[in-house]
């Protein structure tokens, strides 16, 4: 076989993974930039909160990049040593289109990455967790 099907997202589940992520900043009571793109990192759906730090925009958006590209949650290298060297590194060998930033999760269904969320404007902890109610958001939809 020379060709394959592949999964693709709609903007209709993009913006069904920005409203779960959405919520859930609400619930915490963080304002936050949220970005959703599909496998090849380009933009679907975006929300800049009410109150959200206007400097996140692109870091959103970079996280969500990054985590597109390489199929994995954005955060220190494999190491787990985010030194300012690698994170300069990445950043400067992507074009800025990679990170070590957390707060990028992939969105996968049936094992294929589909696309990524990318939130900002919280600690990165916190940016997880809204990421991350994206992606169960996803798995919720996919079932």
């Amino acid at each position: 076989m020379i060709t394959r099907n592949n999964a693709r997202l709609t903007l209709e589940g993009a913006r069904a993974i920005l409203a779960a992520a959405e919520a859930k900043a609400l619930e915490m009571r963080i304002p936050q930039n949220i970005a959703i793109v599909d496998e090849g990192a380009h933009l679907l759906a975006f929300a800049r909160m009410d109150g959200a730090k206007l400097s996140s925009v692109e870091v959103a958006l970079t996280k969500a990049r990054s985590a597109a590209l390489r199929r994995a949650p954005t955060g220190p290298t494999p190491s787990g040593d985010p030194t300012v060297m690698n994170s300069l590194g990445l950043a400067l060998a992507s074009d800025d289109r990679l990170t070590c930033l957390r707060g990028g999760l992939p969105l996968v269904v049936d094992g294929q990455c589909v696309g990524a969320v990318g939130v900002s404007g919280g600690p990165e902890a916190d940016d997880v967790a809204v990421a991350q109610a994206g992606v169960e958001a996803l798995a919720r939809f996919a079932q």
